[in-house]
């Protein structure tokens, strides 16, 4: 198991539950924009939110965000350390700072007694596009091994100030490179690690990559909270984390929705059907399984573990629970009282 730590109110790692994390897309000095966006987050599941900080502006920012939110603010520094320690000042909840690019040694312990003093976590964030010139030449280009060595000689300089609260991140937009890199980092260290694979893309190959490697990791047991990237309103990577960690069998509330894909037997127009049976059900908090099939062999014989579902005849379909078939509706009818029998659960 891996340690804990408090990301505000937030626990992180040794057991707590996988947290979901997003990042605003705001210019952060624009407060109101950054504050709706982050309640959105927040509304959609968002457990800890992330911003861009480029500039002093946008430091000046972070306390005049905080007093308006009420989940963990955490700062991305990139480049000038003292952006770090302003926003230290300022009340913020955790710094994430890349080995890469925040500078030498002085400049780390600069941010580490900052941190430290204020009880503040640091997450090392290795991305592989910016990975030290030095690990490049080492290993002849982004590997595994470069980003785990990139992560831990950065904690190892932290330990080294006294500082230990920390979490880690090895992130590229490879999915089997991320994945070997956790892997191995997995068995190096107990600080709990924070799963991503950056620049997932649009949500349609994003959230296939995010839910192979994101996915796959927590499958395994490694993994202590998560992002999923996707160019797309950051709401998008709520929706998509959600359902990874449903998937991984990690997070119980919400619908576990199955659909059968149809097949020559099927005499239905199902695929709208299902459709708008998940749009329906999107914010349906019930801890329950829904079937949509489309034909009896795939109807309550297949689904009969659902706790409700339909199956598609002929302009018409059966309503069934637990495998027990209630009652037969035209095709019309079918979503209406599917909706209908769920309100009774």
């Amino acid at each position: 198991m891996t340690r804990r730590l408090m990301v505000g109110k937030a626990p992180v790692g040794g057991g707590a539950p996988v947290s979901i994390q997003s990042m605003c897309s705001t210019k952060t000095d624009d407060v109101a924009a950054t504050v709706a966006q982050i309640k959105a987050l927040e509304a959609a599941g968002c457990e800890i939110v992330r911003v861009a900080v480029p500039d002093q502006a946008a430091a000046e920012a972070v306390d005049k965000i905080k007093e308006r939110i009420s989940i963990p603010l955490i700062a991305d520094i990139h480049f000038n350390y003292k952006l770090a320690l302003e926003c230290a000042e300022r009340g913020i909840d955790a710094i994430r700072i890349n080995p890469g690019n925040i500078g030498g040694e002085e400049k780390v312990k600069a941010v580490a007694d900052a941190c430290r003093t204020r009880g503040i976590p640091i997450r090392v964030g290795v991305n592989g596009g910016s990975l030290e010139k030095e690990l490049r030449a080492k290993y002849g280009g982004v590997t595994a091994e470069a980003l785990v060595e990139s992560a831990l000689g950065q904690v190892r300089l932290l330990n080294k100030f006294d500082f230990d609260d920390i979490c880690i991140s090895v992130k590229c937009s490879d999915v089997p490179l991320t994945m070997a890199a956790y892997l191995a980092l997995s068995q190096r260290t107990d600080y709990p690690l924070h799963l991503g694979v950056t620049e997932a893309g649009t949500p349609s190959m994003g959230m296939v990559k995010s839910a192979m490697g994101i996915g796959g990791l927590l499958c395994l047991g490694i993994g202590d909270t998560i992002r999923v990237t996707l160019t797309a309103d950051p709401v998008e990577e709520i929706y998509a984390a959600r359902k990874i960690l449903r998937a991984a069998g990690l997070r119980k509330e919400g619908v576990n929705l199955i659909a059968c894909p149809t097949c020559g037997r099927t005499r239905i127009d199902l695929i709208p059907i299902a459709e708008e049976v998940e749009r329906r059900l999107a914010d349906c908090e019930k801890n329950i399984t829904v079937a949509v099939m489309g034909c009896a062999v795939n109807g309550p014989g297949e689904a009969a573990a659902a706790d409700i579902g339909i199956a598609g005849g002929k302009g018409e379909g059966l309503l069934f629970r637990k495998g027990e078939i209630l009652y037969k509706v035209p095709q019309e009818r079918l979503v209406d009282a599917l909706m209908e029998e769920i309100e009774k659960l």
